[in-house]
């Protein structure tokens, strides 16, 4: 008996006398063990949240994960998703079956209630993966961290007449309710890493904030999460609304570039012919469904019809680099003059293009306004108005020659390097980039402390951020530390606001 209490003692607190990680533990569908990250955290690299999404379940809402016996041992991540193939992802890597989340815990036991931040990624609803992330920097803070993957490209968000005939009127948004659905997940099961599933904070980049936008928005997606954390995304645009009828329209035409009669025959497609490099399915995007998305999130807003949870919403100083490093002439004038005439001339003034440099930086510009900037700004000033939570409002602008996808010369953060600073990626160089070290722990200490407050990001040896009001220097911006600005770039700002309130009055 002596023996056996020794072994149990020294399972639970090693050999040193300090506590280990949660590395074993039960979810709905079986036992589970993670591998040790260090030594302070245990990491759950692949656990299957829903049913693989193949054959008869091709297109249709998430289904519940079958059990499995013994212990599954989640020690690798799992497959991408099915998308186009790159330089460092091939097809023998990806799988439809992908519907997997990660958890990062620093717990011990199962009854810490440590705040959950659940991460959602990028990739313009078409690419990339959960296991880029697995937020392992978070974790290390104080909280359990979970990165969920959720169906892309055709796959994801295809729209069709068949198939809203299968889905009581709706089709499309695939991957939106795959989020949902790994959501509660998350508050069925994320108790025993030693989370709390009333304390949780979605958080995205890009696509993923753009998705965290619309689990805001989303009824189905209500009393899932206290707050919210978007970065470079806000799904607010006046200009890329795309309603039910003409995706399943899109989607009509899919299917007939595929030279197929059914969604029969398309569930018996290979996904490569869907998703892959030649596929050609153009609409890859959430849709105003009247169901996941009652009407557009804009008069959503406007009506008060939200989820109202305390958000953050950040944006990067230059967005557009990963779009451009050149721009012609003919380029130049191209992009404008797809505007109205008096748009038009109203946009060269702000965005002026005599020299190669001007075009350049005011075609980066304008991708960044238009984007990220504008729909950031309608997010936090119509929360604002029409809601009672605390809105944060960031910018970041700190310049690095450490990039994630930017091209040639930059003047600050582009599209995706807010990544590296929150997953602690100059950690290890902070003699070489010591004032992106800087930014890098204010950000993440930022991030933990509103997820552990439910919606505050001040804490202490931090400085002061308060909420967002318009006009007032009440904008945090990341450059070489933290201060205080007013909204950035608020005179183009209020030219696409002006632009934008233009566009709405003609679909009144």
């Amino acid at each position: 008996m002596k023996t056996i209490i020794i072994i149990t003692l020294l399972a639970l607190f090693g050999t040193k006398g300090q506590a280990q990680p949660l590395l074993k533990t039960h979810v709905e569908t079986g036992d589970v063990e993670g591998v040790l990250d260090g030594t302070d955290l245990a990491v759950y690299k692949a656990i299957s949240y829903a049913a693989p999404p193949v054959g008869e379940l091709r297109w249709k809402a998430p289904q519940p994960a079958k059990p499995w016996k013994g212990v599954l041992k989640a020690e690798d991540v799992a497959k991408w998703p099915p998308q186009p193939e790159k330089s460092y992802v091939k097809y023998d890597m990806m799988s439809e079956d992908c519907l997997y989340l990660s958890v990062a815990t620093p717990a011990k036991t199962i009854n810490e209630a440590l705040p959950v931040m659940v991460f959602i990624h990028g990739g313009a609803f078409r690419t990339e993966h959960y296991g880029g992330d697995l937020w392992q920097s978070l974790a290390r803070r104080g909280v359990v961290a979970v990165s969920i993957e959720y169906r892309a490209g055709a796959l994801g968000f295809m729209a069709h007449t068949d198939l809203a005939k299968e889905s009581d009127g709706h089709s499309g948004n695939y991957g939106i309710l795959d989020q949902i659905f790994a959501l509660q997940w998350v508050q069925r099961n994320i108790k025993n890493f030693g989370g709390d599933p009333s304390k949780v904070t979605i958080f995205g980049e890009s696509a993923g904030a753009m998705s965290c936008h619309i689990l805001c928005a989303s009824p189905l997606a209500k009393g899932l999460f206290r707050s919210c954390i978007s970065q470079s995304g806000a799904f607010m645009s006046s200009i890329n609304v795309v309603k039910q009828e003409m995706a399943q329209m899109y989607g009509q035409m899919f299917m007939g570039q595929l030279k197929k009669n059914s969604i029969e025959e398309m569930r018996q497609m290979d996904a490569k012919e869907l998703t892959g490099n030649e596929a050609n399915f153009q609409l890859c995007m959430p849709i105003v469904d009247g169901y996941v998305i009652p009407e557009t999130i804009y008069s959503l807003y406007e009506k008060g019809n939200y989820n109202d949870v305390p958000v953050l919403i950040m944006h990067n100083s230059d967005e557009g680099a990963v779009e451009y490093d050149s721009v012609s002439v003919e380029a130049y004038n191209q992009q404008f003059s797809q505007l109205p005439g008096q748009w038009a001339d109203s946009a060269k003034v702000y965005y002026p293009g005599s020299t190669a440099e001007e075009r350049l930086f005011s075609m980066r510009d304008f991708t960044r306004d238009v984007g990220f900037g504008w729909p950031a700004y309608a997010w936090t000033t119509l929360q604002k108005k029409t809601g009672k939570s605390p809105v944060y409002s960031a910018y970041l602008a700190q310049k690095s020659d450490r990039t994630v996808y930017a091209k040639g010369k930059r003047r600050g953060a582009a599209h995706a390097d807010d990544m590296l600073y929150l997953k602690g990626a100059f950690d290890d160089e902070a003699d070489k980039y010591p004032q992106e070290k800087k930014v890098s722990d204010l950000m993440q200490q930022y991030w933990v402390n509103f997820a552990k407050t439910g919606g505050n990001p001040n804490g202490k040896d931090l400085p002061y951020w308060p909420v967002y009001e318009e006009g007032k220097a009440t904008v945090m911006q990341f450059n070489n530390g933290a201060s205080l600005i007013e909204t950035p770039n608020k005179e183009r700002i209020k030219l696409i606001d002006d632009f934008m309130k233009y566009i709405r009055s003609l679909r009144d």
